[in-house]
């Protein structure tokens, strides 16, 4: 199976859910099967039917995030020092170079990824433009809206 990159603070993020899941939503489920069941025929139960797919879901969720957390490399950007180019874990500092708009995004693994919070996928394409360069560089995305120019003004490994 592949690695699949996380940063620290994802890494604890997926932790504190599979714990949630093991904890208190599998007791939920069972709680609610059991409730389900004593209403008798379980052949026209909606509710056992509810609370089954429920506990597929739930169970499904915590084998993926097992799987993801056991093959997972986690990476504390913190501790990097990539001589400030752009990698995995790193948060940039761009200039779009049409519109003068200052941004920053954090390259993050795709379980992680939020654009509402600056994080972007390594798989993205501005994170694919981004990884190794420098700050001074001047890259080219390929956007939704057509190619755009970011100049990274500075690269930041917290």
């Amino acid at each position: 199976m592949n690695s699949v990159p996380l940063t620290k603070y994802g890494a604890e993020l997926l932790k504190e859910e599979l714990h949630q899941l093991k904890t208190k939503e599998r007791r939920i489920v069972i709680d609610a099967i059991a409730e389900a069941r004593s209403h008798g025929d379980l052949s026209e139960n909606a509710e056992y039917d509810a609370a089954k797919e429920r506990q597929a879901f739930v169970e499904g969720r915590i084998a993926e995030l097992e799987g993801k957390l056991s093959s997972a490399q986690i990476i504390d950007p913190a501790t990097l020092d990539a001589e400030g180019r752009v990698v995995f874990g790193a948060t940039v500092d761009l200039e779009d170079l049409e519109s003068g708009q200052k941004v920053s995004y954090q390259i993050v693994g795709t379980d992680e990824a939020d654009i509402k919070v600056n994080k972007v996928s390594v798989t993205s394409p501005i994170a694919r433009a981004l990884i190794g360069k420098s700050a001074g560089d001047v890259v080219e995305v390929q956007a939704p809206s057509g190619p755009r120019e970011y100049e990274i003004l500075e690269v930041h490994y917290v």
